[in-house]
């Protein structure tokens, strides 16, 4: 080396060298195309070739590998036999049944194994789409065969065939006009509409293949049909393609599906037990309320029995309200656009919302002009068309009330409620009964408070909503703090009015004492909100009471105090509902109670039972004991035998009978008899009314055991 100008270019030439370089570039790729595979007990993996989910699950272990049904690859699925990226840091989670995913999965492989029985069963029959629902699937189909439920065991027949043999799900990606193709010859028109319109900006499209069966689908799937425990075909409705009414009908077909059968027997258990209890049959049968077609799909004609069950809810919360400082306000049930302009509810929400009422004149004018409909529906959105709106909100008016007056800061918190109408166009697919409806009324109300009293008064509003689940039994609820999502465009304000509103809701939850989870996505336009969730006896959960904390209406409608420095400040204000809607909540709580609702609610608390017809006067007098007390009270003075009386008073959940012969006319008492316990014995008639009162005023939901109805 000595006396070399150049020693390394020297050394370079030396085969030494070349061996060491080529080593070097080898480990350099080596390092560049590793994959490190993070599992959820953070061990780290790594792999310096493809691997697919199931590949990994085998190097841990042959009991995992035939365990694992599908994965969540940096929180997304995937599919067990789907390939992993070649390189770079991915985090991994193997789902086996005991992973609620898995079970999605499952279902979602249980409704391609329906539409192949299906196919295989009937002739020409079109595929629509085969998605998940809440512990299940259902299957859209145009097909001549009207299928019913004389053809469920048929079809489940077909399917434990396809199930025993076992044919394993397999993915095909194609371009995607080779895909329009393949649906062509396979002659699924609704199939290639989908793909040219619906899946236009794809590039490729994803099908799923079992045996002959080859269906259009982005999976993920189980890897074989194996994995479905138990499967049961449930019901049969009709259905919009694409949910478009002014398009063709298909038959959705229901089923569930579950890992094992004992899962499968205690949901169709369940299941009995929410038919008994489904409050749009209780509804009809103890003559709540009333839904007519000649009205309207989705509106709720509330009848006397049904009145009452309200008002007792009303007077219920109406004392609360009292005891908080609320004053109560009434508004009317539409206003001018430009008020729904201003608070974002119009547009924001215009495709819920009932269209926009024109009058006469301004429509002849516009007709005139040659307007067409697309050309009415800008205007309207950009304020040049002036109408009314049936109120979606209540809000608004509440603001405008606030702001019909000077405000001081000793004047805040003001705190207007109203148990407002509101109307919303819900699609007449997701309408059900008094759950989901057009014409509902809130028991709203909204405070406008200092930024000092935010806290105070959020927790206040909570108070509420704690007393009346406590009050009605309904002990099984959970928190959801609502957040704003990453779609801005959905939301308005500054991001600083947001993180104090979320900061507020926060703080609010963790001092309810019950686990409160946050959810990304879940705030309305305008702020976050806290709401409960209620679990109902068999189970289901339902969205009712909600709080909100709001910083963007006060600034969209400039609302104003004079503060203690004598200067204009911007109030804060809060939305509240503690039953949500008044026709979801009586709707849930008939199937709560399975109708036997509790003495202070049910709408006739006591039946005069008399033995025979000789005993009416008596019996005509206790009942105007009772109801000189203030209890709700029929009698019972037909020829019928006290037995079918006293079955007939159990049939329609009457809480208390009392039952009227000789013995107790001339002794001036009453036998009482409870619908769930029996008979009580023989009491003094003021005992008995003494009983029954102080009963209804503690409003006790327990007293019976409510979740045992």
């Amino acid at each position: 080396m000595l006396g070399c100008r150049n020693p390394s270019k020297e050394f370079s030439k030396r085969p030494l060298y070349r061996r060491l370089t080529d080593r070097g570039k080898f480990v350099q790729h080596t390092l560049e195309t590793m994959l490190k595979v993070k599992l959820p007990d953070g061990t780290v993996l790594e792999y310096p070739r493809r691997i697919r989910p199931i590949d990994i699950a085998a190097d841990i272990g042959p009991g995992l590998a035939k365990a694992t049904l599908a994965a969540m690859v940096d929180g997304q699925l995937a599919g067990a036999d789907s390939w992993l990226p070649e390189a770079g840091e991915i985090s991994l989670r193997l789902l086996t049944r005991r992973d609620p995913e898995a079970l999605d999965i499952m279902r979602h492989s249980c409704a391609h194994v329906m539409a192949r029985a299906v196919m295989r069963l009937f002739d020409g029959v079109q595929l629509a789409f085969g998605p998940t629902v809440d512990n299940g699937f259902y299957y859209d189909f145009e097909l001549e065969h009207p299928i019913s439920e004389a053809d469920f065991p048929k079809i489940e027949a077909e399917m434990a065939k396809i199930i025993k043999s076992d044919e394993p799900f397999e993915q095909i990606v194609e371009p995607r006009d080779k895909a329009v193709a393949m649906c062509r010859d396979l002659r699924q028109t609704l199939k290639v509409e989908h793909i040219e319109e619906g899946l236009a900006e794809e590039a490729t499209v994803s099908f799923y293949r079992q045996g002959e069966f080859l269906d259009l689908c982005r999976g993920p799937h189980v890897p074989s049909p194996k994995a479905i425990g138990a499967v049961k075909l449930t019901s049969v409705a009709g259905a919009y393609w694409k949910g478009d009414a002014s398009r063709q009908q298909l038959q959705r077909l229901y089923g569930t599906a579950w890992f094992d059968k004992k899962a499968l027997a205690a949901y169709l258990k369940q299941m009995e037990e929410a038919k008994r209890r489904d409050h749009r049959v209780l509804g009809r049968k103890l003559k709540l309320f009333e839904i007519d077609e000649q009205v309207g799909q989705g509106l709720v004609l509330w009848k006397p029995r049904g009145a009452v069950v309200r008002n007792a809810l009303q007077q219920f919360i109406g004392e609360h309200l009292h005891r908080q400082g609320y004053q109560q306000v009434f508004t009317p049930h539409i206003g001018k656009l430009d008020l729904f302009r201003t608070s974002g509810h119009y547009p924001y929400y215009r495709e819920s919302q009932y269209p926009p009422m024109i009058s006469s004149e301004q429509m002849k004018l516009l007709a005139d002009e040659g307007c067409s409909c697309g050309d009415l529906a800008n205007r309207l959105e950009k304020g040049e068309v002036d109408g009314y709106l049936m109120k979606p909100m209540n809000c608004p008016f509440h603001i405008k009330i606030y702001q019909s007056e000077p405000r001081s800061y000793r004047d805040l918190p003001v705190r207007l409620a109203e148990f407002g109408t509101v109307y919303r166009w819900e699609q007449s697919g997701e309408l059900g009964g008094m759950t989901r409806v057009r014409g509902f009324t809130q028991d709203d109300a909204h405070l406008f408070v200092t930024e000092e009293q935010l806290d105070a008064e959020v927790a206040g509003c909570l108070e509420l909503v704690k007393i009346i689940f406590g009050t009605l039994g309904m002990t099984d609820y959970r928190v959801r703090v609502g957040l704003r999502g990453p779609d801005e465009g959905k939301y308005v304000g500054s991001a600083e009015q947001w993180q104090q509103a979320e900061a507020a809701c926060r703080r609010a939850a963790e001092l309810l004492g019950v686990p409160f989870s946050t959810e990304v996505g879940e705030a309305a336009f305008y702020g976050p909100k806290i709401d409960f969730v209620v679990r109902d006896v068999i189970g289901r959960e339902w969205q009712l009471g909600t709080v909100q904390v709001d910083y963007q209406l006060p600034e969209r409608f400039q609302l104003e105090y004079i503060g203690a420095d004598n200067r204009p400040h911007r109030p804060v204000m809060i939305h509240r509902a503690p039953f949500g809607s008044m026709e979801r909540f009586v709707g849930v709580l008939i199937e709560h109670f399975a109708g036997a609702f509790p003495l202070w609610l049910a709408p006739e608390q006591v039946r005069v039972l008399v033995v025979s017809q000789k005993f009416e006067e008596y019996g005509r007098q206790v009942e105007q004991r009772f109801a000189e007390a203030g209890l709700r009270v029929a009698g019972d003075y037909r020829s019928e035998k006290i037995g079918a009386k006293i079955r007939d008073a159990q049939l329609e959940l009457i809480p208390y009978m009392l039952i009227i012969g000789g013995r107790e006319m001339e002794q001036g008492t009453v036998a009482l008899r409870h619908r769930r316990q029996g008979d009580l014995g023989t009491m003094e008639l003021d005992a008995a009314v003494l009983k029954l009162r102080e009963e209804s005023i503690r409003r006790d939901a327990t007293a019976e055991g409510c979740v045992n109805q």
